[in-house]
């Protein structure tokens, strides 16, 4: 059985009944999977590259890994936070994280995949959506890709583009609204997942290969259901 083990922040977080709306990609991600492939939540709310480190969660990740698993890699969120526990430089400490994950998957024979942070749902008094909340992260993230031969699934590009079509009071629903705009509800999840697979479907094999009936899957995350 192959495994994805699933790094990141709240966006990710799989979610207990005490933060409940509150529900992370890793949590809805199975229901788009083929038999088989099993999803090993890993990310921890309030955490960046740094922290995540450093409080040894990525340990326990590093010694289960094995060949043909998948490591996604979703971190930005908190990278950008001005507390010294937490923020990283974009073209500095964040990608020399990243590059440490990277590196710590290859040598199990696991497939690393990089992944943009989720948009953030901000507007402005008008109605006018507020790109580029995340600042360089998500370009550093795409180049660190490029030099490392990693697939990027640029899910801040996708979803600040959603957001922009969907507008502000139909996104509202999507995320845990007016308590926070970072925070997504199941149906929000779902959303951003489905852009996900559509990444992994344009990868092919063997990142495509993990998705439920490619067909079916192809049909859904190309479907205006939001």
């Amino acid at each position: 059985m192959n495994r994805i083990f699933y790094i990141g922040d709240s966006t990710v977080q799989f979610n207990r009944i005490d933060t409940y709306p509150q529900t992370g990609m890793s949590q809805v991600l199975p229901i788009f999977l083929a038999e088989g492939i099993s999803v090993c939540p890993h990310a921890k709310n309030g955490r960046s590259t740094k922290s995540f480190l450093d409080e040894g969660l990525f340990a326990p990740v590093q010694r289960q890994l094995g060949p043909g698993d998948f490591l996604f890699i979703q971190f930005g969120h908190n990278d950008e936070k001005a507390d010294p526990a937490r923020y990283t430089e974009p073209f500095g400490s964040y990608q020399e994280n990243l590059r440490f994950f990277i590196r710590s998957a290859r040598e199990k024979g696991a497939h690393p995949v990089l992944i943009t942070p989720i948009a953030r749902r901000l507007f402005d008094p008008e109605g006018n959506f507020l790109p580029g909340s995340h600042g360089d992260y998500p370009e550093a993230m795409r180049q660190l890709g490029k030099a490392e031969n990693v697939p990027v699934a640029d899910l801040t590009a996708l979803t600040e583009r959603f957001l922009e079509e969907l507008g502000d009071e139909p996104s509202r629903p999507l995320f845990v609204w007016p308590v926070d705009n970072t925070h997504l509800k199941y149906d929000g999840a779902v959303a951003m997942v489905r852009f996900l697979c559509r990444e992994l479907e344009s990868f092919g094999p063997p990142y495509s290969s993990a998705l439920y009936d490619p067909k079916r899957t192809e049909q859904f995350i190309n479907d205006e259901v939001f």
